[in-house]
């Protein structure tokens, strides 16, 4: 743990890895929900999904659930419970979708075809502003499983093809996980990006096969992973069982022949929000067979993308797959088996005989006992680090950040050394920017075979660069982005009150009395018998929260 004592009493810039390892991160971080077992492992009970909830119990459901804690959203649910602000969410109108924002902005230019210029301002319009925070929440979820990437989009009017894919994964976030495959399997952006658009059928005279990249990823990364697996994950039968061999990957990839932009076109670019188009000509017409199931000869090609993605989806492993991986995206690193089970359960039957209900699968994830049950001092494996993109979105959000021009400049943030290290819809393969298998080498967590995706973007550069930049965007905003302190200030003149405030805020109350201690001797040993004084007591109070590693490892 840095050591708060040695910290400035004004903030300074970070110039060395000194009091700050990422190795100390590591070592800290409570990477497991509830221990691992089935039960809470000694919480206390959570609340009755409708009780209201205490600001601590409302602060962590938000870090689950929603994407920072502003005083509105607090005293929403604290005043409506957890279901009940579950339900007002799920009745938001999303605001104005990315493609049409980018279009209206003037984005939609010729200058810009072979660019992505004004991708960053629309995703950050969104994360930062939009009231529908859970469904916002969801879509980055969504987005490091289903990756598509500005890395590899090298295709004309890529921003907009781009922005057209937030938009389906925002208009399927509480749909159905089918109909969400369908409509990512057939999106322009995915077609680029995993090489399905123009996939054609077999030329024995050229040598020419189908394309296997896509019937390969989303089999692997978007619907049932590697091995067979159990209901709660575990191996099925104890051992790593193949879910799939080569036929499998030859038989989808005939499947996914024949499909291309609708409409193409550089002086009109109406296609880049349309779904795919199937040409026959350039389909396989042959058999096809994967994972049990033929697809006999001369079926037409959308009805053998139909069998095909319908077998996928009943596949017995995506609910335990998508399942875990949507907890560690909202909860926590390494979730318990049982928790896992609970929720494929609910992947597989919402209860009223329907499978893949996103809307009961995310209530599932986040009001669970082990998601909802405090923490107590008796669990050693608890929680998950703060991926840094969420740290940043959650100061924007918990003090009401605005853009004065409405363009969010933002920018892209990919820059570990003086950014974050990770920007939306910028991870650098599509194996996102972790993988949700990861465990942090020659560390505690790797001695207990923990899980811990998010470290594996964490180095002695990425916590250097952490600590300077969110210096400066507590200071100073970002872009035309700024932030509101007006109640910080109201309590700038008592440290202890507003450190505390601030760490109920933005940590769930979570640091160790002796840290809140440490940070309230440094706030208050800056003067605050000006304004100017004051804003700098805000300013430390936030930066030295968002750089304890009591608020970096949510529990």
């Amino acid at each position: 743990m840095p050591d708060l004592a040695q910290a400035p009493a004004t903030p300074g810039t970070v110039s060395s890895t000194s009091g700050l390892p990422a190795a100390g991160w590591a070592a800290l971080a409570l990477a497991g929900c509830g221990g691992g077992g089935g039960g809470s492992g000694g919480a206390t009970p959570p609340p009755a999904a409708n009780a209201a909830a205490t600001t601590t119990e409302a602060t962590r459901f938000l870090a689950h659930a929603g994407l920072g804690t502003s005083l509105e959203q607090l005293q929403a649910v604290r005043t409506v419970g957890y279901a009940g602000w579950l339900d007002a969410q799920e009745g938001i109108t999303p605001t104005q979708g990315h493609h049409a924002w980018m279009v209206e902005q003037g984005y939609a230019v010729d200058a810009n075809i072979n660019s992505f210029a004004g991708c960053d301002n629309t995703l950050w319009r969104k994360f930062l502003s939009s009231p529908d925070v859970l469904r916002q929440r969801m879509v980055l979820a969504l987005s490091e499983v289903f990756v598509v990437s500005m890395a590899g989009l090298p295709v004309s009017w890529r921003g907009l093809i781009l922005a057209h894919y937030v938009d389906v994964l925002e208009a399927h976030a509480f749909g159905n996980y089918r109909a969400l495959l369908e409509a990512v399997t057939l999106s322009p952006a995915m077609g680029v990006y995993l090489n399905m658009r123009g996939n054609q059928k077999a030329n024995t005279s050229t040598g020419r096969v189908p394309d296997e990249n896509y019937a390969r990823e989303v089999l692997q990364l978007f619907s049932i992973g590697l091995v067979e697996l159990n209901t709660d994950g575990s191996l099925k039968d104890g051992r790593a069982t193949d879910t799939y061999g080569q036929d499998t990957i030859t038989g989808l990839a005939q499947v996914f022949t024949g499909w291309d932009f609708d409409g193409f076109s550089r002086t009109d670019f109406a296609w880049t929000s349309r779904p795919m188009a199937h040409i026959a000509s350039r389909h396989s017409p042959g058999e096809k067979r994967f994972l049990g199931t033929t697809i006999a000869a001369g079926t037409p090609g959308p009805q053998a993308l139909q069998q095909a993605l319908d077998a996928i989806a009943n596949h017995p492993n995506v609910g335990p797959f998508f399942g875990r991986q949507l907890i560690q995206r909202l909860v926590c690193s390494q979730p318990s088996a049982a928790y896992v089970g609970r929720v494929a359960a609910v992947f597989n039957n919402n209860g009223q005989g329907v499978r893949g209900d996103l809307k009961a699968v995310l209530r599932a994830v986040l009001l669970d006992t082990e998601a909802r049950s405090a923490p107590s001092a008796a669990q050693t494996t608890r929680g998950k680090l703060r991926e840094p993109v969420l740290r940043f979105i959650e100061w924007a959000r918990s003090f009401k950040a605005s853009s004065a021009s409405n363009r969010w400049t933002v920018g892209n943030l990919s820059d570990p050394s003086t950014r974050l290290g990770q920007s939306p819809l910028r991870a650098p393969s599509v194996f996102n920017f972790f993988r949700p298998g990861y465990v942090p080498p020659n560390s505690a967590l790797a001695s207990q075979g923990i899980t811990a995706p998010e470290f594996q973007i964490t180095n002695e550069t990425s916590v250097v660069g952490w600590a300077n930049f969110a210096q400066s965007f507590v200071a100073n905003g970002v872009g035309d982005v700024t932030p509101d302190y007006t109640p910080e200030l109201a309590l700038a003149a008592d440290a202890a009150a507003l450190v505390r405030h601030i760490i109920e805020r933005l940590a769930a109350n979570a640091l160790s009395t002796d840290s809140e201690a440490l940070i309230a001797q440094a706030v208050g040993s800056m003067a605050a018998s000006t304004d100017a004084g004051k804003l700098n007591r805000v300013r430390a109070a936030i930066h030295l929260v968002l750089c304890s590693p009591e608020y970096l490892v949510q529990v």
